[in-house]
């Protein structure tokens, strides 16, 4: 699946020939796991998936930005961002690379 995007129909399918669920319930099944991970998130729990990686909700404070049209100073309101640190066992696989400490998931 390189240089292509995976959407959740292709996850569907995936888990429909490798699991063996009909395709409805393959479907009802990814749903349900991103589901739970966007409520998580949403919640501002930290989701960490073994040998993938971690989804992490940060909190931004509120900073002063400028409009790069006016040079104008313009108050940037706080807000939560996620970010996803991939595991070391992800960084080897998507380097090419066997292996990997099992201490950094």
């Amino acid at each position: 699946m390189a240089g292509k995007t995976v959407t959740r129909a292709d996850l569907c399918e995936a888990v429909y020939q490798q699991v063996g669920l009909s395709r409805t319930e393959s479907a009802q099944l990814v749903e349900a796991v991103l589901g739970e991970i966007a409520d998580c998130l949403a919640r501002g729990e930290t989701v960490k998936l073994s040998s993938f990686g971690s989804f992490v909700v940060r909190d931004k404070g509120q900073r002063v930005g400028r409009n790069p049209k006016t040079g104008e100073e313009v108050p940037i309101a706080p807000r939560r961002v996620m970010v996803f640190k991939p595991s070391s066992i992800l960084k080897n696989r998507i380097n090419g690379r066997t292996g990997g400490d099992s201490d950094e998931d």
